[in-house]
Order: structure tokens, then C-alpha cells, then sequence
């Protein structure tokens, strides 16, 4: 029997955050930070593997739950991907915008995958914006 994962609406904990992320080679972030920025999250999921129990994917709403949403923290391992879990891990995120986000709320999120957004509606906010970043030290 093949295996199957399963998401589930919850966060990861902060070792799985910085595990994935790392797999992901995703920018690191301090264990500091996530300590303190993963209670501050609005909603998240993982995708945990069925027969492990292991995390193999996560992604996370921040913001205000209101007036803005930020989805962040998509990551799934590398021998994970291209089974759909991105996309399955994307369409946690969006329901749950869809169920709480009133009218004329601002959902964002920082694309580093090109063509894979754009099913759920996002565009790009150049000319009339653009992203800007700043990293502390």
C-alpha cells in the first residue's frame, strides 16, 4: 500500500519549522525568531506522512485576520514534491481566507515558485506596487 499524507490544520513545531525550511533551502531563520513568531500565526497546516508521522510540508497565515494576510512559510521536502502537496497545503490556506477574510481584505504572500500562485487568483502588485524586504541582523 502506497503511503499518503495527510494535512492537517495545525503548526508545525519550531525543530520542524527550521527542518523543513532548511530541506526546502529556503532562507534560514533563527530559532529565536520562530519561537517567537509561530504562536503569532493566524493559521497553519502541515502535511504529515503517514507512516512516519514525520512533518514533510507546512505553510502558515500571518497578519491580522481581518484587513490583511499573509501566507508564508510554504515548504515541502524535496522528495515530497511534485505529488501535489504544495497544492493541497495552498488550498488549506486559501478555504480558510475564503471562511474569514470579510470584503476587501488584503491577501499577499512573496512568490519564489513562477507560474504556481496565480491558480489561486494572485498576480503580481508591480506597476502600481512592488515588494520590498529588509532582514535584520
Amino acid at each position: 500500500m502506497a503511503a499518503t499524507v495527510a494535512i492537517r490544520e495545525e503548526l508545525p513545531t519550531v525543530d520542524q519549522f527550521l527542518t523543513l525550511r532548511e530541506a526546502a533551502e529556503m532562507a534560514p531563520r533563527s530559532r529565536e525568531a520562530v519561537e517567537q513568531g509561530l504562536p503569532n500565526s493566524v493559521f497553519g497546516v502541515v502535511a504529515v506522512h503517514d507512516q512516519t508521522d514525520d512533518v514533510v510540508g507546512m505553510g502558515r497565515i500571518v497578519g491580522d485576520d481581518g484587513s490583511v494576510y499573509h501566507l508564508c512559510d510554504m515548504a515541502v521536502r524535496p522528495e515530497f514534491q511534485g505529488q501535489g502537496l504544495g497544492t493541497r497545503i495552498m488550498d488549506a490556506l486559501m478555504a480558510y481566507v475564503e471562511e474569514t477574510a470579510p470584503p476587501q481584505a488584503y491577501v499577499n504572500l512573496i512568490a519564489d515558485v513562477d507560474g504556481f500562485y496565480e491558480r489561486w487568483g494572485f498576480e503580481p502588485t508591480a506597476p502600481a506596487s512592488k515588494g520590498m524586504f529588509l532582514r535584520t541582523e
